[in-house]
């Protein structure tokens, strides 16, 4: 029995063997011998080779054994550190049904993003891939070849051009939304002039001036006078003014470009200190004019609108779509006094003739022959004249729209935008915006074409009149004001992205810091090849020398300040300021020079920037929005309250109501991303049941308690007026400054405008009315 067995175990072995060296033929031999006589008439050296072949048969399952085994141990470490490195998240494409699904029978609500997918790691790689320098050079290239003014044949040309791109591409919806808006232009036959006159009041001299150099929304009409010099225009300046005693009052007021406000600032500050007329130029100290290097010419002047605001000067705080019905209202942000854009060559001829006090060192500018005073008296008791002639027009504007529709959340928008409209070429002003659009909308249709399936909606907008304060976008919102905060995730303006390819700025809601931190550590610099963009800032100071608070005539603006709405505006630049931006130089090839010929290397830098923000804000379960940023806003104000506790008191203020609204903020966006992190975040309903609390907290800081006609920038952080909070600040400086210029009545009520919205924003984070127990105390 036993020869047997052996002789089967044999057979079979054999057979096998034969039957894979046949390609899989099922033959299985099998002997039996029965009688001992004729197992032992068989030769030993059977025995000897029947029990080698059964050892090496052995052998050989024992090593292919242990390659199994290793190639299953390398197989499963390499599956988990590909999981590791492409992404925590799945992103799923629609139309399947998950795994989860399937273990739970599907239901009658199974998850709308199943299936097989994408990691994030992998959709990084493919944008990567994707994303190209060169349609970003050509874009540039084409929008700014003339210039491009909202209403013009070739404003109208080019917005056909991209309506037509955008309608090539893979999107899901492409539309335009029309409106009429108040613009203003230049007189076509009456020019606006500068003159001197003598002390008899003749003319002296006509200073030449470019026609199409002009502010827009000035005010029409002329001023006489005595001429000041103001430095930058900023509140400090004309506060050194009247602290050293000089009256400016019906002069005209002649400021530098740049110092960190803006031209509507500057006018607004000369018109409230008394100034009859403004006059704003270039100093080479600020924008390079050396002839041996690129830079300004000294005969171009720097234009930007004048509108303390942004949108239809004509419709504040509601839309233009049908401006003609509404009664006519007027912004309070347009000015009263006439304002000029002259060049440097002009600024020195006025400035050298100014005589007076001479100006603190910080004001000496770089104009040639030209000692720093600031007047207001002039050489042989002349006088400045200036006249502005600009008209308003009624302009047909045009936004265009292209969209790729979300799987889970379709209803909330991921925004990118970007100013398509110029006065001169506006290569950076809006060609670079208008390419990096294009191209990742190019990009994203692209991906989602390959296997990307956003969870939210990704909306592209090309907006107009964006050199008259932001028209197009302002009105957009406006129009859809009370659902925007809604719908909308974030926005990204796209506006003058690159003007340099070595410092990265980033113009930001708090919101969108941990999202911006993330996204740098991705991204390659683009000057210094081989580093991120974080370790470079890091190398140079550190990554928060990035972060700056958004500004006026940032195209991100209103959607925070007026809408409620986390944004962000990027950009590169260099520490020598880009020189051509709102002049007549502003081309592609100077661009190309300034940056040698790295412009669309940086394009494309800056367009993965953004897309790393975007694919976490489209592919996340949760929103990914730092909602505690606001508690650590408010509390070094809390800081500063603190320090002047003993003088509040003495005048029965209690900074203790400020104390306990923030700390009811605070605990309550602790305890959402806390509820946030336990929470099953594949469950559809409580994804949608947090998100739209996270992306309501930018709207609850908009203070309710001000009419958006007559206040629309009413966020209490990023707004303008007396409900923010820097005018809070500013004001309660004055109790150690200038105690007698402290107005209780006004503070009191700051104070208590700006505590409601806090608490309002605490009490609306905390949800249902059942989780709110405020006990309110104090003074009244």
């Amino acid at each position: 029995m036993d020869t047997t067995r052996a002789r089967l175990r044999q057979s079979t072995s054999v057979g096998v063997a034969e039957d894979d060296e046949m390609g899989g033929a099922q033959r299985v031999e099998m002997s039996f011998v029965s009688s001992e006589e004729e197992e032992a008439a068989r030769p030993s050296s059977d025995i000897t080779a029947l029990v080698r072949q059964y050892r090496h048969v052995h052998q050989r399952a024992g090593v292919l054994l242990c390659v199994c085994v290793v190639v299953v141990v390398f197989a499963t470490a390499f599956l988990l550190a590909y999981a590791v490195f492409a992404g925590r998240y799945h992103c799923y494409l629609a139309g399947g049904q998950g795994e989860e699904d399937k273990e739970q029978g599907g239901g009658a609500n199974p998850l709308a993003e199943g299936g097989a997918g994408l990691y994030l790691g992998e959709l990084r790689v493919m944008m990567r891939r994707l994303l190209q320098d060169e349609d970003i050079v050509n874009t540039i290239s084409r929008v700014s070849r003339a210039d491009h003014p909202p209403g013009s044949s070739e404003g109208t040309s080019l917005a056909s051009e991209i309506l037509r791109r955008f309608r090539l591409l893979p999107m899901d919806h492409t539309w335009t939304e029309s409106l009429y808006a108040t613009l203003q232009f230049p007189h076509r036959s009456q020019r606006s002039s500068l003159l001197l006159l003598d002390s008899a009041g003749w003319i002296s001299e006509q200073i030449p001036l470019n026609p199409s150099d002009y502010c827009p929304y000035s005010a029409a009409g002329s001023a006489t006078g005595c001429m000041v010099y103001a430095n930058y225009g900023r509140t400090e300046d004309f506060k050194w003014l009247e602290g050293a005693g000089l009256s400016i009052a019906g002069c005209v007021v002649v400021m530098r470009v740049g110092g960190g406000v803006t031209f509507a600032e500057k006018v607004w500050l000369a018109q409230r200190s008394g100034a009859g007329g403004a006059l704003i130029y270039p100093d080479p100290a600020d924008l390079p004019q050396d002839p041996r290097r690129l830079g300004l010419n000294a005969h171009t002047a720097v234009s930007e609108h004048v509108h303390l605001g942004s949108g239809d000067p004509f419709t504040p705080g509601f839309p233009s779509f049908n401006h003609t019905q509404f009664p006519p209202i007027q912004s309070s942000g347009l000015p009263l006094i006439p304002a000029l854009p002259i060049s440097s060559t002009v600024a020195a001829k006025l400035l050298s003739q100014l005589s007076g006090a001479p100006c603190p060192p910080s004001w000496r500018g770089r104009l040639p022959y030209a000692p720093c005073a600031v007047g207001p008296e002039l050489s042989a008791g002349r006088r400045v004249s200036m006249s502005v002639h600009n008209v308003m027009t009624p302009v047909l504007l045009n936004n265009i729209f292209s969209s790729l529709e979300g799987r889970v959340e379709p209803d909330h928008y991921i925004i990118l935008g970007a100013q398509r409209d110029s006065l001169g070429p506006g290569a950076v002003k809006s060609g670079v915006g208008t390419a990096i659009l294009l191209e990742l909308a190019r990009t994203f249709s692209a991906m989602v074409k390959n296997g990307f399936s956003p969870r939210r909606s990704l909306l592209f907008v090309s907006w107009d009149a964006g050199d008259f304060g932001n028209v197009g976008a302002t009105e957009w919102l406006e129009g859809y004001l009370s659902m925007l905060h809604l719908k909308a995730v974030a926005y990204f303006s796209l506006d003058k992205a690159v003007m340099g390819d070595d410092v990265l700025s980033a113009y930001t809601s708090p919101l969108l810091m941990d999202l911006l931190d993330a996204a740098i550590r991705q991204v390659e610099h683009p000057k210094h090849l081989g580093q991120s963009i974080h370790s470079q800032a890091e190398r140079e100071g550190g990554s928060w020398r990035i972060i700056k608070p958004l500004y006026l005539n940032s195209g991100a603006y209103s959607f925070t300040a007026f809408a409620g709405v986390p944004a962000m505006e990027l950009r590169f630049s260099e520490e020598r300021a880009y020189p051509f931006v709102n002049t007549p130089l502003d081309s592609a090839s100077r661009l190309q020079e300034v940056l040698g010929g790295r412009v669309g290397l940086t394009g494309r830098s800056l367009g993965e920037l953004v897309g790393e923000m975007v694919l976490r804000l489209a592919h996340d379960h949760i929103v990914p929005l730092r909602i505690t940023s606001y508690a650590d806003t408010v509390l070094q104000f809390s800081a500063q309250l603190n320090r002047h506790s003993a003088e509040l008191q003495s005048r029965g203020l209690s900074p203790l109501w400020v104390f306990s609204a923030r700390g009811d903020y605070s605990r309550a966006a602790q305890t959402l991303q806390r509820a946030i992190e336990y929470s099953d975040l594949h469950d559809l309903t409580a994804a949608r049941y947090y998100n739209t609390r996270i992306m309501r907290v930018e709207y609850y800081f908009l203070s309710q308690y001000v009419s958006v006609v007559e206040s629309p920038f009413r966020h209490v952080i990023h707004g303008r007026g007396d409900l923010t909070l820097s005018a809070l600040s500013e004001h309660l400086s004055l109790l150690t400054s200038d105690p007698d210029r402290f107005d209780e009545k006004r503070f009191r009520r700051q104070l208590a405008f700006f505590t409601w919205t806090l608490q309002g924003a605490a009490n609306a984070l905390k949800g249902g009315v059942w989780s709110i127990h405020n006990t309110h105390t104090g003074t009244h």
